[in-house]
């Protein structure tokens, strides 16, 4: 089984596989539930296709809302029957002066980054109009509202709210059908955002691009169906299919973008 399963993979996802495995005999072997650090979707793709019809252990996922990117995932045995609080989260609502300053995505991350603990304690971050959320793991709740008293520059305080409250966002892609002259990583941001094949390559090797969620330097990366991309500044694209080759020898692929 091992050997096989590891061909589906890129070679650097070997290693949160054996992670997998081990959650899962650890449900096995101790017949009780085990909740894992937030997961990336494509994280949670693995788990997914790993614990697959597994018998013995049952699987499920929640971040704070089914619109969330980054859920905690539960694996546990069937005589079990998991409930909203068994993923242990909290959710924070950030005070700040909306009327002078505006918090970005990226700026609340960096701060929470920077009190010292690692990003699978960190939800999803959710910013609409003037309301900024971000939902933690409860077992560093405390820490966190003992230590996070800026974003940047701008003092702010936290107030902890129900779930019931999150800020709802709509993910909304804009589907496409488009043709490109390889399947690599450049090629495909650059045919897809319509920008330079150098400046794709730049944004490249600078690390801002993102394959699944982890930063990839390398522009010849092939690109397979259901990738999800990202380029700092450009947006998000998902490839949804992969349809073929064109008479001219080009590639026919599906594309979802969101700016």
């Amino acid at each position: 089984m091992a050997m096989n399963l590891y061909q589906h993979f890129r070679k650097e996802e070997h290693h949160f596989i054996d992670q997998v495995l081990q959650w899962r005999e650890f449900v096995k072997a101790q017949y009780c539930p085990k909740l894992t650090d937030f997961l990336d979707p494509r994280e949670q793709e693995i788990v997914r296709l790993v614990i697959g019809n597994d018998e013995e252990v049952n699987l499920s996922f929640f971040g704070g809302a089914s619109f969330v990117e980054r859920k905690r995932a539960l694996l546990y045995p069937s005589y079990f029957q998991p409930e909203q609080e068994d993923f242990a989260l909290t959710l924070f609502s950030v005070r700040y002066p909306s009327k002078f300053v505006s918090l970005e995505h990226r700026q609340v991350l960096g701060s929470l980054m920077s009190l010292g603990l690692k990003r699978g304690k960190f939800g999803d971050i959710l910013i609409k109009d003037e309301g900024v959320q971000f939902i933690v793991a409860k077992e560093i709740a405390d820490y966190t509202r003992l230590h996070f008293h800026a974003v940047g520059k701008t003092k702010i305080s936290l107030e902890e709210k129900p779930l019931t409250e999150i800020i709802v966002l709509e993910e909304q892609w804009k589907e496409a059908t488009v043709t490109v002259s390889s399947l690599r990583l450049d090629a495909v941001l650059s045919q897809v955002f319509g920008v330079s094949r150098q400046n794709a390559q730049s944004l490249i090797e600078n690390g801002l691009v993102k394959v699944n969620w982890k930063v990839v330097e390398q522009a010849h990366l092939e690109c397979k169906e259901g990738d999800v991309l990202s380029a700092r500044g450009l947006g998000r694209l998902k490839m949804i299919a992969i349809d073929g080759k064109t008479k001219k020898d080009r590639w026919r692929i599906q594309v979802g973008t969101q700016k």
